[in-house]
């Protein structure tokens, strides 16, 4: 069956090929994004020529700009489908060197950016008593590393909504899915991202920290030609999500292979211990 799928964040990376491979396969695809007159106008127009594809303005740090773009995609094509949250930014640093105002920015648009197209596309959900709302995550999903703490904060919080949601919206017939990516190719480091900026703790911090730091990217990024980390396999992936059954989507769903079957056994661990941590308190989730 045909879906009318809105995606956020489709003028570059993952995104775009999310909104190509739905469309390829002859979806009804709402591409969300910032600037579709301006920045970003040359990537709107090269998706608005694609089969069955929409582009609309969306801007996630605004209340009003989600709730424009829902309401009018809503009036078009009267339902959406499948919700993905794909747009998102990066922040690299020493978690003491970002100023509350950077952290902020950040988290207005991995968390309260989600968490806005929630609110905009539930009501007509639960109405329809059907739905699909897949988040892009990150592999550390569920720990943290050092030098991107505020980073994986924001995504520790996006998957909170997506568990969460998951309990509260199961009687309406609403999916929730995650999607743990980990390291491609995609370009997002080198895009605006919100990064640690106090300059005079980083340099207190001195070489030690900065080493460290450069070592762990080396080590990340490095093996993304090792392992052919191709971000097809995200938008695949998507796809793969919005075939399967309803009602046999995962909670979460790992795609990355430098993690070598680890972030499986992360995802199956932590599963089997909530189970158990709510069974003792005499409940079931």
């Amino acid at each position: 069956m045909k879906q009318i799928i809105l995606v956020t964040g489709t003028s570059t990376g993952f995104g775009k090929l999310i909104t190509q491979t739905l469309s390829k396969e002859g979806h009804t695809v709402i591409a969300a994004m910032r600037g579709v007159n301006d920045k970003n106008q040359a990537a709107a127009q090269e998706l608005a020529a694609l089969p069955g594809v929409d582009v609309v303005e969306l801007d996630l740090t605004s209340d009003t700009s989600v709730q424009e773009a829902i309401t009018q995609s809503l009036a078009k094509y009267s339902r959406i489908d499948v919700l993905v949250n794909n747009a998102g930014v990066t922040g690299f640093g020493l978690a003491e060197a970002y100023t509350l105002d950077q952290v902020r920015r950040l988290f207005e648009v991995n968390f309260y950016g989600v968490l806005r197209t929630y609110n905009a596309v539930l009501p007509s959900m639960r109405a329809n008593k059907s739905g699909l709302i897949i988040n892009l995550s990150t592999g550390a999903s569920g720990f943290t590393v050092p030098f991107m703490i505020p980073y994986i904060a924001s995504k520790f919080a996006m998957e909170a909504l997506t568990e969460g949601f998951q309990l509260e919206l199961k009687a309406y017939g609403i999916e929730n899915t995650s999607i743990q990516s980990g390291v491609y190719p995609t370009g997002m480091v080198s895009k605006e991202g919100f990064n640690a900026d106090k300059e005079d703790i980083i340099a207190a911090y001195g070489d030690d920290a900065t080493n460290a730091f450069n070592a762990m990217g080396s080590a990340m990024f490095g093996k993304m030609e090792d392992f052919k980390m191709n971000p097809q396999t995200i938008a695949d992936g998507v796809l793969e999500l919005i075939n399967k059954e309803k009602g046999t989507r995962p909670l979460r769903f790992p795609l990355d292979a430098i993690a070598q079957g680890t972030d499986h056994e992360f995802v199956k661990l932590r599963a089997e211990v909530k189970d158990r941590w709510a069974k003792n308190y005499g409940f079931n989730l």
